[in-house]
C-alpha cells in the first residue's frame, strides 16, 4: 500500500510518500512559508536529486495541491495517477483523553479534534486544515489520524494527575498527556526486536532528544510515565523550552518584568532552554563546539541538559523497579556521542555501562559494554513509517469490514 504521510504545521507541511510493502519513502519533502508569496516546496524522490519550487502558496489547500502535483510530475514524480495514493496518514499532535490509538478520520473524529483545540491551540488547527485540504483534493481517499499523545493515554492516574484540585482536572482536562508518543512507541518496539525478546517482558526507557526532548518509561510495551506534561513545555531542558521549573518563578518574572501571559508563554517556549542558558545557540552541535572552545555558559547549558536526562533515567528505573534497556533517539540522541557519554557516566551502579568505542560509531545500535546489565542503544526513530503502517492497518480493517457487510 502507498501512503502519503503528512505533518501539517501552521506555515509548513512535511510529507513522505511511503510504500508500506518495501517500507521505503518513495519521495519526501516539505512546503515552507505557507501564506506567503515566496513559499518554497522542496521535494526529493527516492534515488534522485532534491528539487526546489518557489511559488505563491497562500493556504494549506494550495500546499496539498502542490504536493500532489509534484508526486505526479513527469520528471520528479513517483506516481502516474492520484488513485495510486491509497490513503493519507496525518500526524496529529493532541488527541486528549479521547483517542488511545490511531483512527480513521470521520465526521465524529473531526468533531473531537476541534473539541481538543484548546489543549493544543498551536498544533491541532493546522492538523485539521491538512485533513480538510486532503478531503478537497482527494475526496475518495481514506484518511487516518495518528496522535502524539495516544501512546501515553493509558498511563496510571498516579503518573498523569497533578497536585491541583481534582475538580480542575475534571473541568479543564488538566493532566499529563505526554508527546513524541509515536517515536517512543517505535524505538521501544525496535529495541525489543534488537534484544530478541517479547516487548511485553521488557522494561525500557526511551529518550527522544532533539530540539524538543522527552523521556518515557515503557513497561511491557506500555507507557507508564513520560516527562512532557499538559503541554510539551514540561520535563527536560530543550532547545528553546525551559522544562521543569518552580511555577512561582514565572509568576515572579512576570511581576518584575511586567510580562503579559502571551509574553511569558513566549519566554518559556522560545527564549529559554539551551538558547536561554547559553546565550549562543539551541543547536547541540554548536554548543558542543562552544564547550570545546571554553565557553562557560555553553558548558552550563550542556551540563543542565544531560543532568536532567540522568535524573529522569534514575527516577524511571525506580518507578518501574528496574530497566532492561536505555534507548537514545532523535537528532541529539542519535548523533551526539558527548550527550550519551555524559548521561551514562557514573551509572554503573545501576548496571549501565557504555562501550566508548561503540558509542563513537555511527553504525552500532547496541552501544553498551558486554558486561552491562542494562543494554544501551542508539536507535534512529521513524515516526513517518509508524504513521504509514498504522494507516495501512486501519484502512485494511475498514475494507474487510465493508466486504463482510
Amino acid at each position: 500500500m502507498k501512503i502519503l504521510v503528512l505533518n501539517c504545521g501552521s506555515s509548513s507541511i512535511k510529507y513522505q510518500f511511503i510504500d508500506t510493502d518495501s517500507r521505503d519513502a518513495l519521495a519526501k519533502g516539505m512546503v515552507e512559508r505557507i501564506g506567503m508569496s515566496s513559499a518554497v516546496l522542496t521535494h526529493t524522490p527516492l534515488g534522485k536529486e532534491k528539487i526546489k519550487i518557489v511559488g505563491e502558496i497562500l493556504d494549506h489547500s494550495i500546499a496539498i495541491e502542490y504536493v500532489i502535483a509534484v508526486l505526479l510530475s513527469k520528471n520528479h514524480g513517483v506516481i502516474k495517477d492520484k488513485k495510486e495514493i491509497d490513503a493519507v496518514g496525518h500526524r496529529v499532535v493532541h488527541g486528549g483523553e479521547t483517542f488511545s490509538g490511531s483512527v480513521l478520520i470521520t465526521d465524529h473524529v473531526m468533531k473531537a479534534l476541534k473539541e481538543n483545540i484548546e489543549l493544543a491551540p498551536l498544533h491541532n488547527p493546522p492538523n485539521i486544515k491538512g485533513i480538510q485540504a486532503v478531503l478537497e483534493h482527494l475526496p475518495n481517499t481514506p484518511q487516518c489520524g495518528v496522535f502524539d499523545t495516544a501512546f501515553h493515554v493509558k498511563m496510571p492516574a498516579k503518573a498523569y494527575l497533578y497536585g491541583i484540585p481534582y475538580e480542575l482536572y475534571k473541568k479543564y482536562k488538566i493532566r499529563r498527556y505526554g508527546f513524541h508518543g509515536t517515536s517512543h512507541r517505535f524505538v521501544s518496539e525496535q529495541a525489543a526486536q534488537l534484544l530478541g525478546k517479547p516487548l511485553e517482558e521488557l522494561k525500557i526507557i526511551t529518550a527522544h532528544l532533539g530540539n524538543g526532548a522527552s523521556i518515557a518509561a515503557v513497561n511491557g510495551g506500555r507507557s507508564v510515565d513520560t516527562s512532557m506534561g499538559f503541554t510539551p513545555l514540561e520535563g527536560l531542558l530543550m532547545g528553546t523550552r525551559c522544562g521543569d521549573m518552580d511555577p512561582s518563578v514565572i509568576l515572579y518574572i512576570m511581576g518584575k518584568e511586567g510580562l503579559t501571559l502571551s509574553e511569558a508563554n513566549t519566554l518559556m517556549n522560545k527564549h529559554s532552554g539551551l538558547i536561554g542558558l547559553s546565550g549562543e545557540s539551541s543547536d547541540m552541535r554548536e554548543l558542543e563546539q562552544a564547550v570545546a572552545e571554553g565557553s562557560k555558559k555553553a558548558k552550563n547549558a550542556f551540563d543542565v541538559f544531560t543532568y536532567r536526562i540522568k535524573k529522569y533515567v534514575g527516577s524511571y528505573i525506580a518507578a518501574m523497579g528496574g530497566v532492561d534497556a536505555l534507548v537514545f533517539t532523535g537528532g541529539i540522541g542519535e548523533n551526539s556521542t558527548e550527550v550519551r557519554k555524559a548521561v551514562c557516566e557514573d551509572m554503573d551502579f545501576l548496571g549501565i555501562n557504555l562501550d566508548q568505542e561503540k558509542n563513537l560509531s555511527r553504525e552500532e545500535l547496541l552501544i553498551s559494554s558486554e558486561d552491562s546489565k542494562v543494554k544501551v542503544m542508539r536507535i534512529p526513530t521513524n515516526e513517518e513509517l509508524v504513521i504509514a503502517l498504522d494507516t495501512e492497518e486501519i484502512v485494511k480493517e475498514q475494507l474487510v469490514a465493508q466486504s463482510v457487510e
